[in-house]
Order: structure tokens, then C-alpha cells, then sequence
């Protein structure tokens, strides 16, 4: 008696997993980055607010989806401090401009920012004696996504001060810079700064 062969039904279902704010596929999106991709986790149940329960686990952050945590990072300082939701819907609004924009998955666009905004090597103080002296390292891939999405957010940020733009305009216009590794983006010109001073520290 042959067996039957099962076909199980790929399609991403709304809400349980593979869709980002119940619109866009995460299952589609390739990190060029082989270091970050591991680290780059893009599973969401719904609405992308755990409220901390990753808080006081030992890298519990990798459990975290990259969206909930750049949101996090968006609340850090400023206008957003602690109002979650509107982050959120800044976000939110800012990845439905990119994909009427760019005719893409919005999720690539905030993929490729974070790889072009993760710095390779940083640098460090080493003691000698009474002489401290700066010393280039390698970055490990959590502390490069940390690095990346803080600097993400930052340049989000800083562009609503003392300025008319929304918080929205200014994360459309971050992530759209950062995904092409234009310099004149904050992250990617942070992340070429870092790594010049760490070449010269060799």
C-alpha cells in the first residue's frame, strides 16, 4: 500500500508568526550579513509588545523580535519617552511610506539598514601600567544589532529636533539612507567613524 503524500500549506497566516503588524512577510526577507543573520529575528505574534517578559533572561533579548526591539530604542529619549504605541504607529506608518516608496517588503529596507549600520570592530582601553592605550576589538554580532539599532534610533530621533518633521518622516528617511549605506546617514556615518578609529588603533 503506497502512502499518501501530505502537502502542508506554506502561506503565512495573520497574527500567528510570519506576519509583521499583520501586513508584511517576515518568511521573504534575506540578511546579506551571514554574522547578523542568526541574531536578526523578525517573528512576531500580532502586535509587537511583550511587555519586558524577556527582561531577566540571560540573553533574552535574542528572543526578541528586531521591530519590538528598535521601538523599544525609539522611546529611549525625547518626545516618545515611555509612549510606547505612538512609537509603534510611527513605525508602523514609516514602513507603509517605504513599501508605497520603494515597491519592496519594508522589512528588507530595515534589514539591509541594520547590516549597513553594524559596525565590524570597535575599540577599547587597555592598561599598561599607568598608560591606557586604545586597542581595536572585534564586535560581537548581539553587541553589532545593539549597536546598529540604538544608532537606527538615534538618527530618527535627532532629526525631530528643532524641526517640523514627524517622528515617522524621520525614521522613513533614517532607514531609507541607511539601507543604500549612504554617509549621510547618522547610523552608517556613525558606524564608518567608529571603524576608522578602530583601524588606526591597530
Amino acid at each position: 500500500m503506497m502512502s499518501e503524500e501530505v502537502v502542508v500549506d506554506d502561506r503565512p497566516i495573520a497574527g500567528i508568526g510570519t506576519l509583521v503588524f499583520g501586513k508584511w512577510d517576515a518568511a521573504e526577507v534575506v540578511c546579506n550579513d551571514p554574522g547578523l543573520a542568526p541574531y536578526v529575528n523578525l517573528t512576531t505574534v500580532g502586535v509587537p509588545h511583550t511587555g519586558g517578559r524577556h527582561a531577566n533572561m540571560w540573553f533574552g533579548k535574542s528572543k526578541l523580535s528586531v521591530v519590538e526591539r528598535y521601538i523599544n530604542k525609539l522611546m529611549r529619549t525625547g518626545a516618545y519617552t515611555g509612549k510606547k504605541q505612538s512609537a509603534m504607529k510611527a513605525f508602523e506608518g514609516a514602513l507603509d511610506v517605504l513599501a508605497d516608496r520603494r515597491k519592496m517588503n519594508p522589512l528588507q529596507i530595515f534589514v539591509d539598514a541594520i547590516c549597513n549600520a553594524a559596525p565590524m570592530e570597535e575599540i577599547t582601553r587597555i592598561k599598561f601600567g599607568a598608560v591606557s592605550q586604545p586597542k581595536a576589538v572585534d564586535s560581537s554580532p548581539s553587541r553589532r544589532l545593539d549597536v546598529a539599532l540604538k544608532n537606527l534610533a538615534k538618527g530618527a530621533q535627532q532629526g525631530t529636533h528643532k524641526s517640523k518633521r514627524t517622528l515617522q518622516q524621520c525614521i522613513v528617511n533614517e532607514l531609507n539612507k541607511a539601507s543604500e549605506g549612504d554617509a549621510t546617514s547618522f547610523a552608517v556615518a556613525k558606524k564608518e567613524e567608529v571603524e576608522r578609529i578602530a583601524a588606526s588603533a591597530r
